[in-house]
């Protein structure tokens, strides 16, 4: 499977699942804790998300790893030390490494491209909106403090650029990838 060409700079993901042999969880799970170190080291890493097999619901192991622009992603993809963790991995898995790459703010939740099962779709509204609904409520609230002392921001549309931006940014960058871990067991149940 190819790595698509690179884009424009803009946040990246790659998505990668693994079935694993019976009776090979603990020496992928002693792997999956040397996985995240590797990664960090490498300029641009914002983080990495293991989603880890539900019983009765799935087989698979998820490994999520963002990065902050397509390039930076692509230079861990191709690195010499992935490839050493997936030589010493492929031991154990059923099937070889399978990933897509998702680029910008397209992924809050697990592509169906992941293999993995998706959360109910009314489990992703809710989990959005509730995220969503504080943060509009409180980015408003910071705001009218803020359009109070500076008139600019006080014109409606200027207003809802800059209050949407604001959330759009949040949701993106702090609030989903860490809600969507947080209430991983209950998305996927």
């Amino acid at each position: 499977m190819g790595i698509p060409p690179p884009a424009a700079d803009e946040t990246a993901t790659v998505v990668i699942t693994h079935r694993v042999r019976e009776g090979c969880g603990e020496a992928y799970e002693k792997w999956l804790g040397e996985i995240g170190p590797v990664c960090k080291r490498y300029p641009g890493h914002m983080h990495t998300t293991i989603i880890r097999p539900v019983a009765g619901a799935s087989e698979t192991y998820t490994i999520v790893i963002r990065f902050n622009s397509r390039d930076r992603l692509l230079e861990w993809m191709q690195s010499d030390d992935r490839n050493a963790l997936l030589e010493r991995v492929r031991p154990i898995l059923d099937d070889d490494d399978k990933f897509t790459v998702e680029s910008g703010m397209d992924f809050w939740f697990t592509p169906e491209e992941a293999h993995a099962r998706l959360p109910k779709r009314w489990k992703q509204s809710l989990i959005t909106w509730t995220a969503i609904f504080p943060l509009v409520y409180l980015v408003g609230y910071g705001m009218n403090f803020v359009a109070a002392r500076v008139s600019f921001i006080a014109h409606p549309i200027a207003r809802l650029l800059i209050d949407t931006g604001i959330v759009v940014l949040l949701m993106a960058y702090v609030v989903m990838p860490r809600y969507t871990r947080l209430m991983q067991r209950w998305l996927f149940r």
